[in-house]
């Protein structure tokens, strides 16, 4: 699903126009990004669960030429599932 087939499917269902619904998508993913970066997690009762993880640094390989390279530590993003959402697709 594009994001504007995604708008399209909450304005049905809302009622509401077209541009408010993409105004109100891109306000609730600035506001989930702007948590993350904070450190905060974004739980959203009956949906899931957004947070931050750590991954730490690690060795791998280009698989081009097989030598051994550094994979810098980073933060990701994750995404897990509430209960009624696993429900509802299974």
């Amino acid at each position: 699903m594009t994001k504007q087939e995604f708008v399209n499917a909450i304005a049905s269902e809302s009622g509401l126009s077209k541009v408010d619904t993409e105004k109100a998508l891109k306000a609730t993913t600035e506001a989930i990004k702007n948590a993350l970066a904070k450190g905060d997690s974004v739980q959203l009762i009956g949906f899931g669960t957004f947070s931050i993880s750590e991954r730490a640094a690690r060795t791998g390989r280009n698989p081009q030429t097989g030598k051994e390279i550094q994979i810098a530590a980073k933060k990701v993003a994750k995404f897990k599932p509430g209960k009624a959402l696993d429900e509802s697709i299974n």
